[in-house]
């Protein structure tokens, strides 16, 4: 083992397990252990290019030759590897989730739930270290294609509606994605991922340049921007580990991933200003960050409430971006992974709530916290965490998110944010209230209520052991990935 076939490897490891999940299916046992080896061999894998890429390298493999600047290759860079990293532990912390969750509703088809699954966090993997355009699109179709199994897993009409809207706008996405690197493979001949970008207001008039951003916009719909979010809160219906997968794991983050690489590696923060389209996405991004809070304060159902909210706090990724400042980018990337482990702790408790009562409506849960504890307080944290409150990750991103509005010279950005931190407590702190502090109507309402599985439980304590322990140590790693992938955007300037 080389370091260069690491990324390689990164890949092979759920592939292998794809493989064999089928084969030792009916020996549950044996299916989830392969499950288990193949998140902890990702997790090592990706561990292992860490010091390699804070050191300011990169790890390529070509897999497949097609045309030049286009080949089928991989690439592990300090940006990939924010989303790398994100995505392998949360793999595996959700995998051990999955099986108590899959265990206690003794749901139906595991095998292929776990199959799916495995595939699936392939094609992240192949998104995270995606050496061009070509490549990141073959993963985020492959993406899209497995996990509409897993949208449709309990089979119920609402849940192939929900199928349908998903393929609808993923696979309309995939078509302007695909059409979108047709034409800067055409401008340009490459698609290979340059800092600083590749593009130039040479490569054709600024108007095409401009449409063919609104392209790439298009094609990353899994970023479940406005108006082209309504297949996120529809997918609700799936089992919750596939919530969370949709969330915080693989899919949104592979929307947002896609933006910003477009914009430091295609495009270029320079070409981004004189284009204009800095504005395009802070327009974007302060509709759906405000609206989609306002729709979250209407939801009763909770996993469609934290829908909303992924939906505005994916913006606040947009949002950093399209501020083209220092702080503002690295407020963009650093949100990816600190929202993903506070947002999946949030789905964690959704599900476990729904095993230990049954129950998905918020109006529902008054009191319960008086029989899942565990449950309760840690689904508070991870709420006040994603509120922006201490000792909670997420506070630095949204200092930086409200610094690089500042930097950018532009204050009705930072009211956008303090606005979203209100939504946030208006539509989360309702629910700390109801399972923690009210009571029901009649006490023997919680009879029969208890704690979920261990194998539930410690998922959800160990993320938001995480997302504290990243808030008193914000440096390691993401902070040192964001700041190394902002000086190759800058031309090795370091912020």
């Amino acid at each position: 083992m080389t370091l260069d076939t690491l990324p390689l490897l990164a890949l092979l490891a759920p592939l292998t397990a794809a493989v064999l999940i089928p084969v030792v299916g009916r020996h549950e046992n044996l299916r989830e252990s392969v499950t288990l080896i193949a998140a902890g061999s990702m997790v090592l894998m990706v561990l292992a290019m860490l010091p390699e890429i804070l050191e300011g390298g990169r790890i390529s493999i070509t897999l497949l030759p097609l045309l030049p600047g286009g080949d089928l290759a991989l690439r592990a860079d300090a940006f990939g590897m924010i989303f790398a990293l994100t995505a392998s532990v949360l793999w595996l912390l959700n995998s051990v989730y999955s099986i108590g969750y899959m265990r206690a509703l003794r749901e139906h088809d595991q095998t292929r739930f776990f199959f799916c699954f495995a595939i699936a966090i392939t094609a992240a993997m192949g998104i995270a270290f995606s050496a061009n355009l070509v490549t990141l699109f073959v993963f985020y179709e492959i993406l899209t294609l497995i996990t509409y199994p897993l949208v449709v897993h309990v089979g119920t009409p609402e849940a192939m509606q929900a199928g349908r809207k998903y393929l609808a706008y993923l696979l309309g996405g995939g078509i302007c994605l695909l059409a979108a690197t047709v034409v800067t493979y055409t401008l340009t001949g490459t698609t290979e991922f340059i800092p600083g970008g590749f593009l130039a207001a040479g490569s054709g008039t600024a108007l095409s340049l401009q449409v063919l951003f609104i392209l790439f916009m298009a094609g990353f719909v899994k970023a479940a921007w406005m108006p082209f979010h309504a297949w996120l809160p529809a997918a609700m219906v799936a089992p919750t580990p596939v919530s969370a997968f949709l969330h915080a794991v693989a899919v949104v983050t592979a929307g947002v991933f896609g933006v910003v690489r477009v914009a430091g590696w295609v495009y270029g923060t320079d070409l981004m200003a004189a284009l204009g389209l800095g504005t395009v996405l802070a327009i974007i991004a302060s509709f759906t960050i405000i609206t989609a809070s306002l729709f979250a304060l209407a939801e009763d159902n909770l996993k469609r409430r934290l829908a909303y909210s992924t939906v505005s706090q994916l913006s606040y990724i947009l949002l950093g971006v399209s501020m083209l400042s220092t702080a503002g980018i690295t407020g963009a990337m650093v949100h990816i992974p600190f929202h993903a482990f506070l947002k999946i702790t949030l789905f964690f408790g959704a599900g476990a709530i729904i095993v230990g009562t049954g129950r998905e409506a918020i109006s529902d849960m008054r009191g319960i916290g008086q029989k899942m504890p565990v449950t309760a307080v840690m689904f508070a944290a991870a709420a006040a965490g994603i509120c922006g409150l201490p000792p909670f990750c997420a506070l630095f991103s949204k200092v930086f998110l409200s610094l690089g509005a500042v930097q950018a010279g532009e204050l009705i950005l930072l009211g956008v944010i303090i606005a979203s931190s209100v939504l946030n407590v208006a539509y989360f702190f309702p629910i700390i209230y109801t399972m923690l502090i009210a009571r029901p109507s009649d006490e023997r309402t919680l009879d029969g209520i208890r704690e979920a599985p261990l194998f539930m439980l410690i998922p959800i304590i160990l993320t938001v052991i995480a997302s504290i322990a990243f808030f008193f140590s914000p440096g390691m790693p993401f902070l040192d990935l964001s700041g190394i992938a902002l000086a190759e955007i800058n031309g090795g300037v370091l912020p």
